[in-house]
C-alpha cells in the first residue's frame, strides 16, 4: 500500500504546484566553492569542500534482508541526506542498485497471483496445491523493476522539492565517444538545472560480466557492476567525492568477522598488498575487492572516495552527511600518506610502551619525572622561544581573549613552578602502582590482595595551556599510564618542544613512546570514538569543550566537569574581615578559573548593614559587575542588571548576587543552581558550618576559606589532571590517585571451588591481614 501511494505521488505532472523544482534558485551562497579538479582531497577535513558528489548505493543497501523488495526506511533516510546536501548547493548524483530486487518482488507477486487463479479454476475442491516459483531471470527482473524503482525515488525526492531524472547506461555508452559525450552533456545539463540524476546499468539488456574484464588504466574501465560504473561516472563528471555505501563498515585489513580484523581508517594506493579480501556480500555481483579497485581507479582520476556502511540503523540516517562533514566514517582513500603514524598507531604504541612503563620499578619512574623537571630548567630558553612564536601568532590573529592569552603564556617563574610540582609528583610515584590496599586470608594457603594498577591509555585534550603537557605527562608516568595528548593549535610550537623533552626523559628507561602528542588533523569527536583503544578521556579547557567531549565520547568515561558554578555563602554570623578577604580572592584572583566564585549568596539579615556596604564597595573597586538575583533585586530601588539565569558561569569579573533566609536555604539554592564543583560558607558559628559541610553535595565544600583552594597543587597533590564533579571513580581535584584503579590477586595452592562445597574438605576463613605485611614467606607451613 505504501509503495502504491508513493507510485501515485511520482505521477504528479511536472507543472503541478506539488512538483516544483528549484531550477534557477540554487542557494549558491551555501555551496562550497569550486576547485580545480586535478587531484583528490588529501585529508578528510577537506571533504567539506566537495561540491559534486556521487553516492553509490550497493545492492545490500537498497534491498531487504530477504533479497526480494526494497528497504524503504533505509532508502528514505538516504534520500533525505542527499536532498539536504543538494539544497545546500552541492551537485548530487546517485548510482543505484535495486531494480532486479524490485522486479523480483513484482514478478513473484504476479506469478503467485496467476498460479492461484489457474489452480482455483481447475480445482473442484477450491484448495490450492503447493506452488513452486520458477527461477527468475535477472534481466527480466530488471526490466520489471526499473520503472517502479524510479517511481519510488521520484516520490521520495518530491517530498523535499527536489527533481530527479533517470539515466540507464551500459558499457558501450562509455566506450563510444559520441555516446559518452552525449551522456556527459546530459548530466551536466541536469546538474545545472538542480536535478538529481539517478543512474543505473541497464540490466535488462546488459550482457553478463566478463570474468577477466578488469580495470585497465585511467582512461578505460570495464562497467561490469555498479562499483565500476560509479567510479567511471565520477571521473567522467570530474566529481569531487564518491561515497560507496555497502553492508560493511569500510575496508578491513582482513575479512570482517575474523579475530584480527581492524577497520582501515585511511587507505593508500600502495597498501593493497597488505589486505586479504573476504567473500562478497549476500547480493550484488561485486565485492570488496571490486570496490577497492574501482575506488583506486577513481582516486587516480582525481576523485576522493569513501567506502562506508549504509545498512547500520544507528548511522544510516547521517552517514552521508557525516562523511561530507569530514567525520571519521568508513575508509577514506587518499593518495598522500602522512609522514608520521596515524592516531590509531600512536595509541597502539602508547599502550605497548605504557605496559612496560607500568612494570618499571617506582624508582625508575621517579627518575624519569625528575629528569623531565631538570629539562624544563635546562631547556628554558628553547621552551620560551617556542612559546613566544605561539604568543606572537595568537596576538597577531587577535582571536584569543585576554584570559586565554594568559594561559598560553609561559615565563621563567612558571617553568620553575612546574619543575617544583614535577619533583613532588616524583616523590609520590614511589608509592603508587602496586600498592596493596587490602589483604585477606580466604582460607588455608589461599590469600587475596587488592593492589593499585594503571587505568591504561589516557586521552587528555587541552586548549591553549602548554603548562598542562608536562604536568599531565608526569602524572601519567607516575601512575604507569600510557598517554595520548591533543593540544590546542594555539600552543602547537610550545607543545612540540615540551613533548620532545618528555620523550627524551622517557628514553632513559626505554619507554619513549608511552606519551604521544597527536599532531594530525584528527577532530576531537573522532578521537572520542576510539572506545576500543582509549580507557579514559580527561578534557582540560572551557566548559564548552568539556560538554562537547562528554557528548561525543560514547563508550569512554570522561573525567571532568562541564561547569564551575561556585558559590560563596555569607552567613549572618560571618566575620567582616574574613568576608571581604575571601570574597575578593574567590572572585578576583583569577576570574577565568573553574574554581572562581560565580554566585554570592547573602543572608537576609546582612542587607543594609555596614558589612553589606563593604562587600559592594569592594566589588565595585575591583570592577566586578554584579547581576542581581530575583529576590535581591526586589529589595533594591535601583538594582543592578538582573541575572538572566542563576545557573551561569561568567568566567570574568562578573557575578550573581542573591539573598537567602538561612543556611538551609543556601544549601537548597546551591543544589538547584550549582554544578557540584566548589562551594564555601563564611561563618563564625561552628554548628552552622558543620551542617553546611555535611549537607552540601559538592566535590569540594569549604569553611572560611577561598574557593580558589580547590586545586591539586594547593591540596598537595603536586599537580592535577583536572577537577571532577562525577560521583564515580574520582571527585574533586584529581591527582595521582585518580589515575589508578585496582585489580585482585589470588594466590593459592591447587584450590578449587569444589573444595569449599558441602562435601568439601576446606572452610572459608576471610581473615583481614595487615596491608603492609609482604606475602612472600608468610604462608603457613603446616
Amino acid at each position: 500500500m505504501l509503495l502504491h501511494r508513493l507510485t501515485l505521488c511520482s505521477r504528479i505532472p511536472l507543472g503541478s504546484p506539488r512538483h516544483v523544482c528549484h531550477l534557477l534558485t540554487r542557494p549558491m551562497t551555501q555551496a562550497p566553492q569550486g576547485r580545480a579538479h586535478s587531484s583528490s582531497f588529501a585529508h578528510r577535513g577537506e571533504l567539506r569542500q566537495a561540491k559534486r558528489i556521487v553516492v553509490k548505493l550497493g545492492s545490500a543497501v537498497v534491498t531487504r534482508g530477504d533479497e526480494c523488495g526494497l528497504a524503504l526506511g533505509r532508502l528514505a533516510s538516504i534520500v533525505e541526506q542527499v536532498a539536504m546536501l543538494q539544497n545546500q548547493g552541492r551537485e548530487m548524483m546517485i548510482v543505484t542498485s535495486g531494480a532486479v530486487a524490485f522486479g523480483k518482488q513484482r514478478l513473484r507477486h504476479e506469478i503467485l497471483l496467476s498460479q492461484s487463479v489457474r489452480q482455483a479454476l481447475h480445482s473442484g475442491h477450491n484448495q490450492l496445491k503447493d506452488m513452486s516459483l520458477p527461477v527468475l531471470e535477472a534481466r527480466a527482473c530488471a526490466a520489471a523493476g526499473q520503472s517502479g524503482l524510479m517511481a519510488l525515488y521520484e516520490a521520495m525526492f518530491t517530498q523535499y522539492s527536489t527533481c530527479t531524472a533517470q539515466i540507464l547506461v551500459t558499457n558501450l555508452d562509455f566506450h563510444d565517444d559520441q555516446k559518452r559525450q552525449n551522456l556527459n552533456s546530459t548530466l551536466q545539463e541536469l546538474l545545472r538545472m538542480n536535478i538529481v540524476p539517478i543512474i543505473n546499468t541497464n540490466d535488462a539488456v546488459v550482457p553478463p560480466p566478463e570474468p577477466n574484464s578488469d580495470l585497465q588504466g585511467v582512461n578505460v574501465i570495464s562497467i561490469k557492476d555498479n562499483d565500476s560504473l560509479a567510479a567511471r561516472l565520477a571521473v567522467e563528471m570530474k566529481a569531487d567525492l564518491l561515497i560507496a555505501l555497502s553492508d560493511v563498515e569500510g575496508l578491513y585489513n582482513s575479512p570482517p568477522g575474523t579475530d584480527d580484523a581492524k577497520l582501515i581508517d585511511i587507505f593508500y594506493p600502495g597498501d593493497q598488498q597488505s589486505i586479504t579480501y573476504g567473500t562478497k556480500s549476500r547480493v550484488g555481483i561485486g565485492g570488496m575487492e571490486a570496490k577497492v579497485k574501482a575506488a583506486l581507479w577513481a582516486l587516480q582520476g582525481g576523485t576522493s572516495v569513501v567506502i562506508a556502511n549504509g545498512t547500520n540503523p544507528k548511522v544510516t540516517g547521517h552517514v552521508i552527511t557525516d562523511i561530507v562533514e569530514g567525520k571519521k566514517v568508513g575508509t577514506f582513500f587518499s593518495e598522500i600518506k602522512p609522514a608520521g603514524p596515524t592516531v590509531e598507531q600512536q595509541t597502539e604504541m602508547a599502550r605497548n610502551s605504557g605496559r612496560t612503563l607500568a612494570s618499571l620499578h617506582p624508582d625508575q619512574r621517579s627518575e624519569i619525572i625528575c629528569h623531565l623537571a631538570e629539562l624544563l630548567t635546562e631547556k628554558k630558553e628553547e621552551i620560551l622561544a617556542a612559546n613566544k612564536m605561539d604568543m606572537d601568532l595568537a596576538v597577531n590573529a587577535g582571536h584569543l581573549p585576554p584570559a586565554m592569552l594568559k594561559r598560553l603564556s609561559l615565563s621563567p617563574a612558571k617553568l620553575n613552578s612546574l619543575a617544583i610540582g614535577l619533583r613532588q609528583i616524583a616523590v609520590a610515584a614511589q608509592d603508587s602502582v602496586g600498592r596493596v590496599l587490602r589483604r585477606t586470608r580466604v582460607a588455608h594457603n589461599l590469600e587475596l590482595e587488592q593492589i593499585t594498577v594503571p587505568i591504561g591509555v589516557l586521552l587528555v585534550i587541552f586548549e591553549a595551556r602548554p603548562d598542562c603537557l608536562p604536568q599531565v605527562s608526569a602524572l601519567s608516568i607516575a601512575s604507569g599510564n600510557a598517554l595520548l595528548l591533543k593540544g590546542g593549535k594555539e600552543a602547537a610550537n610550545t607543545n612540540r618542544v615540551l613533548h620532545q623533552l618528555t620523550q627524551e626523559a622517557l628514553s632513559m628507561h626505554g619507554v619513549r613512546e608511552a606519551v604521544q602528542l597527536v599532531s594530525t588533523r584528527e577532530e576531537v569527536e573522532d578521537l572520542c570514538r576510539l572506545d576500543k583503544m582509549i580507557d579514559l578521556i580527561i578534557p582540560r579547557g572551557s566548559s564548552l569543550l568539556v560538554r562537547d567531549i562528554q557528548r561525543a565520547a560514547k563508550g569512554i568515561p570522561v573525567l571532568g566537569h562541564s561547569e564551575g558554578i561556585c558559590h560563596v555563602y555569607v552567613d549572618a554570623e560571618a566575620s567582616i574581615d574574613k568576608v571581604i578577604k575571601i570574597v575578593r580572592d574567590s572572585k578576583c584572583d583569577y576570574p577565568a578559573a573553574c574554581n572562581a566564585m560565580e554566585t554570592l549568596l547573602i543572608h537576609r539579615d546582612i542587607l543594609r548593614t555596614p558589612l553589606f556596604d563593604q562587600i559592594i564597595d569592594m566589588l565595585r573597586t575591583e570592577r566586578v559587575k554584579i547581576h542581581a538575583g530575583p529576590r535581591f533585586a526586589s529589595y533594591l530601588t535601583f538594582s543592578p542588571s538582573e541575572a538572566k539565569s542563576l545557573r551561569t558561569e561568567y568566567g570574568d569579573l562578573e557575578c550573581c548576587m542573591e539573598v537567602v533566609d538561612s543556611m538551609h536555604e543556601a544549601v537548597d539554592h546551591i543544589h538547584k543552581y550549582g554544578s557540584s564543583h566548589t562551594d564555601v560558607i563564611i561563618t563564625e558559628n561552628e554548628d552552622t558550618a558543620e551542617q553546611f559541610l555535611q549537607q552540601l553535595d559538592s566535590a569540594c565544600v569549604f569553611w572560611n576559606t577561598s574557593s580558589r583552594f580547590a586545586d591539586g597543587y594547593r591540596f598537595g597533590l603536586g599537580a592535577e589532571v583536572g577537577i571532577s564533579t562525577a560521583r564515580i571513580h574520582a571527585r574533586g581535584p584529581v591527582g595521582l590517585e585518580g589515575l589508578l584503579t585496582t585489580k585482585w590477586l589470588l594466590r593459592g595452592d591447587g584450590h578449587t571451588a569444589a573444595d569449599f562445597s558441602e562435601h568439601g574438605t576446606m572452610k572459608y576463613l576471610h581473615e583481614n591481614l595487615p596491608v603492609g605485611q609482604p606475602l612472600a614467606g608468610q604462608r603457613d607451613s603446616n
